[in-house]
């Protein structure tokens, strides 16, 4: 009787291992997360806005920013004033600033297409004639 426990006990724990060395072995196929202070001077100067929190963003955020930088070059200047603008707003958000943005921002996104268009006309009119 003893020895069947025995055995499942030593196959648990061997399909433990296993589990445990796959998962090890995903985690170091993944890429390093970036620190400030590993960035390329071109790129800290494209994300200088969030200098002070970048060691703090999620892994996720981080690779979002830093294809806002693989694209940067390819930008018009206008476009690149637009990046920086909005990234400074965005590091002068508090995080409830900014989950209400990211909520709006979903809510819009699963509208249909005419609501989002009809949505957008609106928002620019009010931007040319200075109403909100």
């Amino acid at each position: 009787m003893d020895q069947p426990r025995r055995l499942l006990a030593s196959l648990c724990c061997a399909a433990l291992a296993v589990c445990l060395m796959q998962a090890l072995s995903v985690c170091a196929d993944e890429a390093p997360v970036q620190t400030w202070s590993s960035l390329s001077a071109q790129q800290r100067e494209v994300l200088a806005p969030l200098a002070q929190e970048w060691d703090t963003l999620r892994p996720w955020q981080r690779e979002r920013m830093l294809d806002i930088v693989r694209d940067y070059p390819k930008m018009s200047a206008e476009q690149q004033q637009r990046v920086q603008q909005r990234l400074r707003d965005w590091s002068r958000m508090t995080p409830y600033e900014r989950e209400n943005a990211r909520k709006r921002f979903q809510q819009y996104q699963a509208l249909p297409p005419e609501k989002r268009e009809q949505l957008k006309r609106r928002w620019l009119d009010s931007q040319t004639t200075g109403e909100e």
